[in-house]
């Protein structure tokens, strides 16, 4: 069943070097991320329109083959380095939710 990770930048970046390395380190690992996870990204950082609630900062849908598979790729060694400097940059808010079987 597919898994999805989606993430919410809930504050304006604060820390614009460290989103930088953030973003050069994912983009560095993006093709061993696809193979070894078989990760998708869905919407990156499009417009957005909240109708109920506040409109976040920011979205990040990613899809993954399973649950499994997005638990690995967040809780690898390399998001992991990579993922200090996400955190130091905002305030973001994280889920990973599973989908519908296809």
């Amino acid at each position: 069943m597919p898994a999805y990770i989606i993430v919410y930048r809930e504050s304006p970046v604060r820390d614009q070097g460290a989103i930088e390395e953030y973003s050069r380190r994912n983009r560095d690992s993006a093709a061993a991320f696809q193979q070894q996870f078989g990760i998708r990204p869905l919407v990156v950082y499009g417009a957005s329109e909240a109708v109920e609630g506040e409109n976040p900062d920011g979205i990040v849908v990613l899809q993954f083959p399973t649950v499994e598979d997005a638990r690995a790729w967040y809780d690898s060694p390399a998001y992991q380095e990579a993922l200090a400097y996400r955190k130091e940059a905002a305030d973001w808010r994280v889920v990973i939710v599973e989908g519908l079987p296809g």
